[in-house]
């Protein structure tokens, strides 16, 4: 009872967590460092931290991990760091600092030092090679049947998976979420925190809820927006994903049909799926840009779809070492963290009766399938996800219409490890820290109290 009463009056005060040690951190401003870092940009600092490739063989092998800080802007109330990820994987993050200081939650850089940092394999950060070469990307030859030409593609990612992989067999092996949680912890050692605060977005989630389930008592509080299935299956990635896009599909549909003198799709949203569908059949995947698209770009993917039917061309809505040239993103290290970690199936029997299973089910955003190919020829050892309950503050954010990360992985990943879920409105995927909902998480992060209500999207 007495630690509650110290643990309560400490969160209600806002003291900032003690620190475990002095920082070994030797920062430098990132245009110092950095290539092609902004000239201007004279409060972001950069610097390595070193980590184990193997945590199993700690005296082995050695990679850098690039980070980044932005001081808080009232020190005389500083409680701590907030570390972020935008998700990916496979995604940078050294620019989340500056990102998130201009956003809706710069209110965190008040009372927090921001941290950034690029995954293991990611950029700066020891990106891992895979070059491309002629036939990565070669079509099926003409007149094949649909499953020849899916197992074209299948074993032509086969190759390419296993060619990547014998570049670093070691690195690709250990390139998994738990590792990056791990890398993340070590950055908490080498700031001299004893907590840190989190922000994960998308894949972020799942790095957050790993790094909770491993280090729960280094986590100050954490933040977990558009949440992640809490067990990772490409297949159910994909089941949930087409779902939520099917039903996005036939929401834009009713939406066109009363909008029929404008766009003549059909007053009914039967006419306007059926006009959809005949768009997908010449198209292909660009129209899946346009149907299942954010709500906000309704009027720009109307117009879209106008010009394609009218025989025109459109642009998609809605798409807008410290020598290495910058990336923003690895593909393969996405590759590899969600193949390492993935437990479905690999075969292309499996894969294919599950993709017509989706097709049937969801005849407008199924085909031709997003991850459930991905692993194909996969070689190194699958660590699956595995998430527990804590005792850490944790804020979960689930945004009601979303395609992406769909709302029901974020209710799932609450009945697995705990937390409140804070539900947006919309369906824009990770939109936190873009709206006005984003003083929520400036709030949560002052006091360590979770919301469960909801709030307007974007």
């Amino acid at each position: 009872m007495r630690f509650l009463i110290l643990a309560l009056t400490t969160a209600m005060l806002g003291t900032a967590p003690v620190a475990l040690a002095e920082s070994t951190v030797d920062w430098k401003l990132c245009r110092d460092l950095a290539k092609d870092w902004s000239p201007e940009d004279d409060r972001t600092e950069c610097a390595m931290v070193t980590v184990p490739v193997d945590y199993a063989k700690p005296d082995g092998r050695t990679i850098g991990i690039a980070v980044s800080r932005i001081k808080a802007t009232d020190p005389g109330r500083r409680r701590g760091v907030v570390v972020f990820n935008p998700g990916g994987p496979g995604q940078a993050g050294i620019e989340m600092p500056g990102r998130i200081s201009e956003s809706k939650a710069a209110g965190l850089g008040r009372e927090h030092d921001l941290i950034g940092f690029d995954p293991r394999g990611v950029q700066y950060s020891a990106e891992v090679a895979c070059p491309r070469e002629p036939g990565d990307t070669e079509e099926p030859p003409p007149g094949r049947s649909e499953e020849e030409k899916a197992r074209f593609v299948f074993e032509r990612t086969a190759k390419v998976n296993q060619r990547c992989t014998a570049l670093d067999p070691e690195f690709v092996a250990q390139l998994t979420t738990q590792n990056i949680a791990r890398d993340v912890d070590r950055i908490r050692i080498a700031l001299g925190e004893r907590k840190i605060g989190f922000y994960g977005v998308s894949w972020g989630t799942a790095l957050g809820a790993s790094y909770r389930s491993q280090f729960d008592r280094h986590v100050d509080r954490m933040l977990l927006d558009s949440v992640m299935t809490p067990a990772l299956s490409l297949s159910t990635m994909d089941d949930g994903q087409v779902a939520a896009g099917e039903q996005s599909a036939k929401d834009f549909a009713s939406w066109m049909a009363e909008r029929d003198a404008e766009h003549h799709f059909g007053r009914t949203q039967a006419a306007v799926l059926t006009v959809f569908q005949e768009l997908r059949g010449k198209h292909g995947e660009d129209v899946l840009h346009h149907i299942a698209g954010p709500r906000r770009d309704w009027p720009q993917a109307a117009k879209a779809l106008v010009a394609l039917r009218q025989g025109g061309g459109a642009e998609r809505a809605g798409t807008l070492g410290w020598q290495t040239t910058p990336t923003g993103g690895n593909t393969f290290q996405q590759t590899a963290v969600l193949c390492n970690g993935s437990t479905s199936a690999r075969d292309f029997e499996t894969i294919y009766r599950l993709r017509q299973e989706r097709i049937r089910k969801h005849p407008l955003i199924a085909f031709p399938g997003t991850w459930d190919g991905t692993c194909a020829g996969w070689t190194p050892p699958v660590r699956p996800w595995d998430f527990r309950a804590g005792e850490s503050p944790l804020q979960l954010v689930g945004h009601r219409y979303e395609p992406v990360t769909p709302y029901g992985w974020a209710e799932q990943l609450r009945e697995r490890i705990g937390g409140g879920l804070l539900t947006v409105q919309d369906d824009h995927h990770g939109s936190l820290s873009s709206i006005p909902c984003a003083a929520k998480a400036v709030a949560f992060f002052r006091t360590g109290q979770p919301s469960s209500g909801s709030c307007p999207g974007a």
